[in-house]
C-alpha cells in the first residue's frame, strides 16, 4: 500500500517497480548493477482515483503516460536501488497530490466604468501631447 495522503491509499497491485542499468559514467559499478528504478503505475485501472483526477494526472504527467494508460516514472539519482525506488514513489505521491487539487474556475470580468474613463482620459492626454509635437509655423 502506497499512502498518498490521509484519505487516499493506492494498492501495490497497480504499481510495478523494475530495475535496469543506469546510464552515464559511473565506473565499474554502473556496468554490472541495476540501480535505476522504473515505476509503472496503472492509471486506467486504479479505482482509488476518480475520473477527473485521472484526467488531471494525465495532463500533468504529459509524455510519461503511455498509450495503454500507464504512468512511467524513472529515477537514477542515487547509486542505491532502494533510494531510487523511494524517489520514484515520492514523485508519484507529488504528482497525485498535485492532481487532487481542483483548479480554481476563472470568472471573466469586465473593466469598471472608472477604469474605462481613466483609460480614455489618458489616451486623450497622450494625443494632445503628440499633436503639439508637429511643425511650428511662423504665423505672426
Amino acid at each position: 500500500m502506497v499512502k498518498i495522503n490521509e484519505k487516499i491509499t493506492i494498492s501495490e497491485q497497480y504499481i510495478t517497480i523494475s530495475y535496469v542499468r543506469s546510464r552515464g559514467p559511473g565506473g565499474q559499478n554502473v556496468n554490472k548493477v541495476n540501480t535505476r528504478a522504473q515505476l509503472s503505475f496503472d492509471l486506467g485501472n486504479c479505482p482509488e482515483l476518480s475520473l477527473t483526477v485521472k484526467k488531471r494526472l494525465q495532463k500533468l504527467a504529459g509524455s510519461r503516460v503511455t498509450v495503454d494508460n500507464r504512468l512511467i516514472i524513472q529515477s537514477d539519482c542515487y547509486r542505491l536501488q532502494n533510494r531510487n525506488r523511494q524517489e520514484c514513489l515520492d514523485r508519484l505521491r507529488k504528482l497525485i497530490s498535485k492532481a487532487l487539487i481542483v483548479p480554481k474556475q476563472r470568472r471573466p470580468t469586465q473593466p469598471t466604468r472608472a477604469s474605462k474613463r481613466k483609460r480614455l482620459a489618458d489616451k486623450k492626454h497622450r494625443s494632445s501631447i503628440k499633436s503639439l509635437r508637429g511643425r511650428v509655423t511662423s504665423e505672426d
